[in-house]
């Protein structure tokens, strides 16, 4: 993708986009809100289910993340492309995933991984069913968001004038086929943890990724554990093990550090922020951690001068 696509017009952007997809495999529209985006490469496939939103917002080189995952491998992707908020509620994207299970699509894949985010994270989820011995890695999922099953959740209520019954519909119950599925959530957002408990048998790994919120998806990325879980999962290796050890990135990660720096100084704990802060100054250059281990030392300088209380 080249750098004129950066101030593209959605229309550019998209024609763009299925001229490289028909270099790719193949670009496929379903209907006026999706597309289906073939790369046809090796025996492992990736599933991705993205929206156009995302890919323009954040994606430097203004293209499919699940090209990005299967690059170094010379793996296959198919990404699903949502032009807009539709949790892939659409007969479209049924009758597509229809059409691949007749033809024996997923059946030519030595192995098949799902990957989605959020509203993506749900899609992965829910038409995981469609593939053999699948590999789930859901994001911040929504088990769905039919009123009925989750009034708890009001925070999309335009997307709960969807239609979330019938056909590919209640996430956890289409992943109880599916070879392994690892839900990654912050526990601190209780949609999402309540989401993620609805998940349920042997084989689910529910990951609790604290301290990240809403931008979870967005450091997951940044700090290459995006790309790791996937690599594990396409050899059919992933843990929960695996996911634990792949977060200690963390420590090297500054917007995480940053959280934690905040959240000390919040509650007031000098002697914290000080083995925060000079743990990080002897591996970055970070002025703002050097001004509050100046301050942490100052703060128990002071204390110590005041002596215990009587």
């Amino acid at each position: 993708m080249g750098p004129d696509l950066m101030d593209a017009s959605r229309e550019d952007w998209l024609n763009q986009i299925e001229s490289l997809g028909d270099e790719r495999g193949y670009f496929e529209p379903l209907g006026p809100d999706h597309s289906a985006i073939l790369t046809d490469e090796g025996s492992t496939l990736i599933v991705t289910f993205e929206t156009l939103e995302d890919i323009r917002e954040t994606a430097p080189l203004q293209e499919p993340l699940g090209w990005n995952l299967v690059r170094e491998n010379n793996w296959s992707n198919l990404c699903i492309l949502a032009h807009k908020k539709t949790w892939f509620r659409d007969r479209a994207v049924y009758g597509y995933f229809d059409r691949l299970i007749e033809d024996g699509f997923f059946e030519e894949f030595e192995k098949v991984v799902f990957y989605g985010v959020g509203m993506c994270g749900y899609a992965a989820a829910a038409f995981s069913v469609v593939a053999p011995d699948v590999t789930v890695i859901s994001v911040q999922p929504q088990a769905t968001l039919d009123p009925d099953r989750v009034d708890f959740d009001r925070r999309f209520p335009e997307a709960q004038q969807r239609d979330f019954k019938g056909r590919y519909d209640y996430a956890p119950e289409m992943t109880e086929m599916a070879q392994a599925v690892f839900v990654l959530f912050d526990p601190a957002i209780i949609e999402d943890t309540v989401h993620a408990a609805l998940f349920r048998g042997d084989h689910i790994h529910r990951i609790r990724c604290r301290r990240f919120g809403n931008s979870l998806p967005k450091a997951l990325f940044a700090m290459g554990v995006t790309q790791t879980l996937v690599d594990q999962a396409a050899k059919d290796a992933l843990t929960e093990h695996d996911c634990y050890r792949a977060l200690r990135v963390r420590r090297r990660y500054l917007p995480y550090l940053r959280k934690l720096l905040k959240g000390a100084e919040a509650r007031a704990k000098p002697q914290l922020i000080k083995w925060l802060a000079g743990a990080v100054t002897t591996t970055h250059r970070a002025p703002r951690f050097k001004k509050a281990l100046k301050r942490a030392n100052r703060a128990l300088a002071q204390s110590n001068l005041q002596g215990p209380p009587t």
